[in-house]
């Protein structure tokens, strides 16, 4: 099952006309990553300035389908696909009711804070990580 969290759109994420704004999508993007975390014990705070770790994204591949409005509800729906030595694959359907507003597929990679370099995923983490993996959908 996917990691799922909803969020309205404030008038903020949103340009004049009341279209989400889509720099806006990714501030909110970075919002569920880290409750998805959170979901299984791990807080970003912990990660980053107890353990100096870091999640930098590596690459993203986003499709816009339809608008979202202000006001709307967006669904988020996380698919872990794929957890690597250091490396994150996940896949995320965000929804506004039935209808598919973005989906985007996203690469992070385990860092260390002190060198830079990409760094194996701790037990614990990829533990929890594992409780979302899911197969890739057919393309």
């Amino acid at each position: 099952m996917p990691f799922t969290i909803s969020k309205p759109l404030r008038f903020g994420d949103c340009d004049l006309t009341g279209i989400a704004y889509h720099p806006a999508y990714l501030s909110m993007l970075v919002d569920v990553n880290e409750a998805m975390f959170a979901s299984f014990g791990v807080t970003w705070k912990e990660i980053m300035f107890e353990r100096k770790l870091g999640l930098p994204t590596l690459s993203m591949n986003i499709l816009f389908t339809k608008p979202a409005m202000y006001g709307d509800v967006l669904t988020f729906n996380v698919h872990v696909r794929a957890i690597g030595r250091s490396s994150l694959d996940l896949e995320t359907v965000v929804t506004v009711g039935p209808d598919v507003i973005w989906t985007i597929r996203q690469k992070i990679v385990l860092t260390s804070l002190e060198n830079h370099k990409s760094t194996p995923w701790p037990d614990d983490i990829r533990a929890g990580l594992s409780r979302y993996l899911e197969p890739a959908l057919a393309e």
